[in-house]
């Protein structure tokens, strides 16, 4: 009898001892789900500011190249100011 009390404690134990691990790891496995989703939050956000500034740089790019340097701006009047010149010899010659 003292023997089957003995195996019943420590089926008793070891089923104690399962439980509380049991109940560790699922607390653990909430939190590590929360974390996950957490982090999957800010790296959708992370991803939609880097496209907004990704967005940003192709317009100041975009404006940079329209505005230009100053010498492509010299060089940019130097062209208009030729076609008007031909414009004008254009209309002179067909006022004729």
């Amino acid at each position: 009898m003292s023997h089957i009390t003995e195996v019943v404690n420590l089926v008793e134990n070891k089923l104690k001892i399962l439980l509380e691990n049991y109940n560790f790891l699922k607390e653990e496995n909430e939190f590590l789900l929360d974390k996950l989703a957490s982090l999957e939050h800010k790296i959708t956000q992370e991803k939609q500011l880097n496209n907004e500034l990704e967005n940003k740089y192709q317009v100041l790019k975009i404006a940079k190249t329209i505005e230009g340097s100053k010498e492509d701006r010299r060089e940019t009047k130097l062209k208009i100011n030729a076609l008007i010149r031909e414009i004008d010899t254009c209309i002179t010659q067909l006022s004729e």
